[in-house]
């Protein structure tokens, strides 16, 4: 049974998508790294297929490709990418951290510590 199961998971691997926007944050990745528990992996096998599938997409039609907010899917894949991400937040930094960073020959964790 761990032996179908294995096949299975590595089968919706290979169909599944990485998306290199998403680096550390991929639920590829993520699929990659959790194949343990069997119930759990049965469950996460199903649900996952549901969602590789379109499964809910195609049972509950939309009426149109956007949210209420009027946000298209592409602008929603271009915000959660990782690189625009880090550059939010570095624009969260302040001045005084964004120098201190930049002439400080320690890592910032270092300085928290």
């Amino acid at each position: 049974m761990a032996a179908t199961r294995y096949r299975r998971f590595l089968k919706l691997c290979e169909e599944w998508p990485v998306e290199e926007t998403k680096r550390q944050r991929d639920l590829g990745v993520f699929l990659r790294q959790r194949i343990a528990d069997p119930e759990t992996c049965d469950r996460m096998y199903e649900s996952l297929v549901r969602i590789h599938t379109n499964y809910y997409k195609n049972k509950y039609p939309r009426l149109k490709d956007t949210s209420f907010t009027g946000v298209t899917v592409e602008d929603c894949k271009m915000v959660l990418a990782t690189d625009i991400l880090e550059q939010m937040e570095d624009m969260k930094k302040g001045t005084w951290k964004k120098l201190r960073e930049k002439f400080s020959a320690k890592k910032p964790e270092e300085d928290s510590k």
